[in-house]
């Protein structure tokens, strides 16, 4: 005879109340038990007394003689400190992908590492194209400058010229005036 401790509703219509029992696993939800061991009031606040009434001593003795509770009342137990806490899966079963849909996202995973590795070889080149072309330049401006030199010794040299044209026409538009 395999027993359960469960819940068995009772109350009106949209009133639910449940006793916790301990019942053959065959017999109805409402139907016969072997003994009422506890209740359970969702009706009232969290923080309430009468919403959980255990008789843990009667509760231990049918779990030493092999009746298994129920996930909900495992819960409860657990909440009243006579169970350790059920150990909760993160995604069901149900919900887990199936076999094919694992496949294709493991190949897509390997793809995407694959492409990663490639675009990580693409800027390790272009790194090191960056590093040459760098080395490059710093010997191009060194030749650069001693080309520049004669154009900037020009142009220090064109800037008196053009001042000397403005102070003539300035003087000029004075003379005009006067």
């Amino acid at each position: 005879m395999a027993l359960k401790i469960r819940l068995a509703r009772g109350g009106a219509k949209k009133r639910p109340f449940y006793r916790i029992v301990v019942a053959e696993a065959s017999a109805p939800r409402d139907g016969r038990y072997v003994e009422r061991v506890g209740t359970y009031n969702p009706m009232v606040p969290k923080d309430h007394e009468q919403r959980l009434a255990l008789n843990g001593e009667r509760i231990s003795f049918w779990m030493s003689k092999g009746a298994q509770p129920t996930d909900r009342v495992h819960k409860m137990l657990a909440s009243a400190g006579l169970m350790a806490a059920p150990a909760l899966r993160d995604q069901p079963k149900k919900s887990a992908p199936g076999k094919k849909r694992a496949d294709r996202e493991a190949a897509a995973a390997a793809a995407a590492a694959a492409e990663a590795e490639a675009a990580q070889a693409a800027e390790a080149a272009a790194a090191e194209a960056a590093a040459a072309e760098d080395a490059a330049e710093d010997v191009a401006p060194a030749e650069e400058a001693v080309a520049d030199a004669p154009a900037e010794e020009a142009v220090a040299e064109e800037a008196p010229v053009e001042e000397a044209v403005a102070e003539e026409a300035a003087a000029e538009e004075e003379k005009a005036d006067s």
